[in-house]
């Protein structure tokens, strides 16, 4: 059974959301661990996804199904074939992610000199 693509977007969720918090703590023997609960209140509460909770829930449990992530102690990881796929996700989109970072945190137009401001006629705006 493939991976669709909502199923591959609450995995990105999960791994990206592993390396930002773990990336606090790199340096210590220490690792952060997530609930489903308090994964899903973090999708709910942040509306990466317009899924209900159920919903959100089911896809956890498919996830696991396909063995690409594990619930043990009531806590979620990635397992190594979880975390193969997010790799594979996260180095496909990141180009993307770091053009948008770059081009949000500096005006666009500091990068050249030639870009013209010019005026729209109205009949052709929508």
């Amino acid at each position: 059974m493939k991976t669709t693509k909502k199923q591959m977007f609450i995995l990105f969720i999960l791994g990206m959301w592993y390396l930002e918090a773990n990336k606090k703590i790199k340096n210590k023997n220490l690792e952060v661990a997530i609930s489903k609960s308090v994964f899903i209140d973090l999708v709910k509460k942040a509306q990466f996804v317009e899924k209900k909770e159920r919903a959100l829930y089911k896809n956890l449990e498919i996830l696991e199904k396909k063995k690409l992530i594990n619930y043990k102690n009531r806590n979620l990881a990635l397992t190594q074939r979880g975390m193969k796929l997010f790799n594979k996700l996260n180095s496909e989109v990141s180009p993307y992610l770091s053009i948008l970072s770059i081009i949000k945190s500096k005006n666009p137009l500091s990068y050249t000199k030639k870009a013209q401001t010019i005026f729209r006629n109205k009949k052709n705006m929508r």
